[in-house]
This record gives C-alpha cells, sequence and structure tokens, in this order.
C-alpha cells in the first residue's frame, strides 16, 4: 500500500464512522486524560465510552474487546468505589507501585486471561484475530485493575496495550477508534510520568 492509497483509505473510513464510534472516542479520550490527572471524572466519562464500544465490538467480531469493554464497565465502578473511599483517616487511595507479590499477581492474571480468552476464541467464535484480541484485552484487564488500585504501573500496560490496538483497529475498519488509541498512547506515557513524579512528590 502506497502513502496515497494509505491517505485514500484514511479519509474514507473517516467518512464511513459512525455518530456512536465519534461519541465513543470523545468520551474514550475524556477518560484518559481525566486519568492523567488523577481526576475521579475518569469514572463516568469513562463508564458512557464503553458501554458504546460494547456494541461497536460486537459489530466488528472483536469478541474479547467487546468482553473487556463489559469487563470495563464493572471495573470502572469498582474503581469508582475505590479511588473515593477514604480510610480512617478520612484520606483517599494514594497513589503507589506494585510490590513482588503484586508484580506475580499481575502476571498471573495476564497469563490466565490470555490463555483463556485465546482458546475461546479460536475454538468458539468467528473472530480472525483472536490471539490479538486475547493480548490486548488481557492486558487491559490488568491494567484496568492496577489502575483502580492506583498503581503507576498500570500506564506501562496500557502504554503496550494502546501499540498493539493501534494496527488492530485500523486493520478491522476503525480507523477513528486507532486514532484515538494513538492519542491514548501519547497520553499514557505522560500519564505515566504524571503519576511518577506525583508519588515521589507526596514521598518527598
Amino acid at each position: 500500500m502506497d502513502l496515497q492509497q494509505f491517505w485514500d483509505l484514511l479519509y474514507q473510513n473517516i467518512i464511513d464512522t459512525s455518530i456512536l464510534e465519534v461519541i465513543a472516542v470523545i468520551f474514550g479520550l475524556l477518560s484518559v486524560w481525566y486519568s492523567k490527572k488523577v481526576n475521579i471524572l475518569v469514572y463516568p466519562t469513562g463508564i458512557i465510552s464503553v458501554v458504546i464500544y460494547v456494541y461497536i465490538c460486537l459489530g466488528a467480531k472483536l469478541y474479547a474487546d467487546m468482553g473487556i469493554n463489559f469487563v470495563y464497565f464493572v471495573m470502572s465502578i469498582y474503581g469508582w468505589y475505590m479511588w473515593t473511599r477514604k480510610d480512617q483517616n478520612r484520606k483517599v487511595r494514594p497513589i503507589s507501585m506494585c510490590t513482588k507479590k503484586e508484580h506475580l499477581i499481575n502476571i498471573g492474571m495476564f497469563v490466565f486471561f490470555f490463555l483463556g480468552l485465546s482458546y475461546i476464541l479460536t475454538n468458539f467464535t468467528d473472530s480472525n484475530v483472536p490471539i490479538w484480541d486475547s493480548l490486548t484485552t488481557a492486558i487491559f484487564i490488568v491494567g484496568m485493575w492496577l489502575m483502580a488500585m492506583k498503581k503507576v504501573e498500570n500506564w506501562l500496560l496500557w502504554i503496550v496495550g494502546d501499540i498493539i490496538s493501534i494496527p488492530l483497529y485500523f486493520y478491522k475498519g476503525l480507523v477513528l477508534t486507532s486514532l484515538q488509541f494513538t492519542i491514548f498512547l501519547v497520553i499514557a506515557i505522560a500519564g505515566y510520568y504524571a503519576w511518577k513524579a506525583k508519588l515521589e512528590t507526596e514521598n518527598a
């Protein structure tokens, strides 16, 4: 594919983009931006986006991504609760780094979800990208969990998942969503350094 064909395909796909996808992209970007700012609005804006993407991914036969958006919905409710919950000193959960034990748990979660989803998508669905779909889904499930726990490492998983998702969604014809993940990648990199700096300031 030469450069002209690429721009022609990009233009046509943007023209064909549904209003629902535009709304989902806008609220998805807002959600990631609020997450970078450690703002509780990350959750209500994210909920709107993921509910729409459940429907979009069903149509694109991205079944694992459809499932993860439902998981996002559940995790968003949980994260909303965890971010607003206060301890005995009436302080909300602080940003922190994962312990060695938590790293092992995260790896175990990733392997479990990746292998399980790969098997299901390969044997019980008509997905034509079962491995890649399962890979991004497993990464984002763990990332969502770490975000709810306010762990700095959540951003590293979003970065890896975004890098994989950019070509995946473009391949599936969801060009605007692919561009969204490109912006997500930039925000995720900024978010990692912002959270890390905030942690260092709080521990100084």
